[in-house]
């Protein structure tokens, strides 16, 4: 498998520098604002959730239910917004979730009271769960296989920074307008903005040529070619993409139907949905929504802590930016066990600072800061990267909306169970018990990683589709090799 990978990427012909790779460029950063908007709007919450609670009454009960809303809904957007970009197309899908992102935040903003704010946060939730399978998928298969990781991964970089973009906006509104009836209304309408961006952006965009192909207009998708390649390398790219469409259309096998007649289809699904959810379990999203929170319980005031709390946000952009760096270098499968190797051992010092460090000690919520910004720099650099991509490159053409959305289904589930509970969780057993549980299950991830996850790195999605539907991509041993043929 080594020897036929290798020869069959470097017999394309190579990337070259050109105009083509400037729209390329172009377009990456035009579909990463529905990943902007993505980490905007989980991340306003995490200082917005404060005084909307206080105004609306809420107890923390009704408080998770309208931060976990977003998150239920973003699962279900998940599981139907892959499938409705296969039927439909990803830009088209792309700009209905635009359409939603806006509705949903002037809902928010004008909302007199609970119902109206959780209906508000679910049109949100539907938008987030479908742009968080439709981008990356949209990214994987305009780009080149040399530089897929990279410009996939960006989607996640404008996650976290429009996470951190909410905390400074936050910090800021929060400092200047803190004694405001309404404040959180504010920082819940600057989501406006970056929804309106994408939908302008994206009307200029190109369709996926992998789509096209798909769908028969193989005239469509080499032009599409053409403008992010070489005319010689869009040519070769086409003749790869339609020889294995010619493959699946002859099996007659697409959807539901071809994973439950296939068992390394199944397990594919499987594997996926458990990268997912292992990505949720390691509590990042409960730091990113609820981190002002964690920190009044480390020692911070409110107020020190809102300030304290942009922190997480810098250094998960950085650790993003270093993410991205490392794409295309590292092996994948690398990248997942050092990334929970380094969060488990995160939670496990949390966990253990938390109890040597009393309450009232001077030093507890400066440590606790420390650990907690290790954690989310650990995550942003190693994992959430790398789990966007890895999730986007692994399911075959003709099920990818599908096994990218269930798997992202899943991982958005376990995100709101997360969300809706984890206030309670705090209240309950406190940082420590918290911390010690994530790193409980950051034990089994790390052997779920090493024994199941196959690498992708450095292959392309048409070589990766042959070896997902004959099982070889399980051959762990020559998986580093695989990988790297490309680095």
């Amino acid at each position: 498998m080594t020897q036929s990978v290798s020869a069959r990427e470097f017999a394309l012909p190579p990337l070259t520098p050109g105009p083509h790779r400037k729209r390329l460029g172009l377009i990456s950063i035009v579909a990463s604002f529905g990943g902007l908007l993505f980490g905007y709007d989980t991340g306003v919450s995490n200082g917005a959730e404060n005084p909307m609670q206080i105004e609306l009454g809420l107890d923390n009960l009704s408080l998770g239910v309208v931060i976990s809303s977003l998150i239920f809904a973003a699962a279900v957007g998940a599981l139907f917004g892959g499938q409705v970009s296969d039927a439909w197309g990803r830009r088209k899908t792309i700009l209905l979730f635009a359409v939603l992102f806006f509705f949903g935040t002037l809902f928010v903003v004008f909302s007199p009271g609970f119902e109206a704010l959780v209906t508000g946060r679910i049109l949100i939730g539907l938008a987030v769960g479908g742009a968080s399978t439709v981008v990356p998928v949209y990214l994987a298969e305009l780009a080149a296989v040399e530089i897929r990781g990279s410009i996939t991964g960006r989607n996640e970089l404008a996650i976290v920074t429009g996470q951190l973009a909410a905390f400074v906006i936050n910090a800021i509104i929060g400092t200047v307008f803190g004694d405001l009836n309404g404040v959180w209304r504010i920082m819940f309408s600057i989501c406006a903005l970056p929804a309106i961006a994408l939908f302008v952006g994206m009307l200029r965009m190109p369709e996926s040529p992998r789509w096209l192909v798909e769908k028969g207009h193989d005239d469509q998708a080499l032009a599409v070619l053409k403008t992010v390649r070489s005319e010689e390398r869009a040519i070769a790219e086409l003749a790869e993409v339609q020889r294995v469409a010619a493959e699946e259309k002859e099996d007659r096998h697409v959807g539901v139907r071809a994973i439950l007649a296939n068992k390394w289809l199944i397990r594919i699904l499987l594997v996926g949905i458990g990268v997912s959810m292992t990505q949720q379990l390691t509590g990042i999203n409960s730091i990113m929504y609820y981190g002002q929170r964690v920190l009044i319980e480390a020692g911070f005031t409110a107020g020190a802590a809102l300030i304290a709390n942009i922190a997480s946000g810098v250094f998960a952009v950085i650790g993003g930016v270093i993410a991205l760096y490392n794409m295309d270098r590292i092996n994948r499968r690398n990248t997942f066990v050092i990334g929970l190797s380094l969060t488990t051992t995160c939670h496990l010092l949390i966990g253990a600072a938390s109890m040597v460090l009393p309450v009232g000690n001077p030093l507890r919520p400066y440590v606790l800061l420390f650990l907690v910004v290790a954690f989310v720099f650990s995550m942003q650099s190693c994992l959430n990267v790398a789990v966007w991509v890895w999730l986007a490159e692994i399911f075959p053409l003709h099920m990818r909306g599908l096994g990218i959305g269930v798997a992202v289904f899943f991982g958005w589930l376990m995100n709101a169970l997360l969300a809706l509970f984890f206030p309670s969780l705090v209240a309950g057993v406190g940082i420590t018990g918290a911390f010690f549980l994530f790193a409980g299950i950051g034990v089994v991830a790390l052997i779920f990683v090493v024994t199941q996850v196959p690498e992708t790195r450095g292959v392309s999605l048409e070589k990766l589709e042959e070896g997902v539907t004959s099982g070889t991509v399980y051959d762990f041993r020559t998986a580093g090799r695989v990988g790297g043929s490309a680095g």
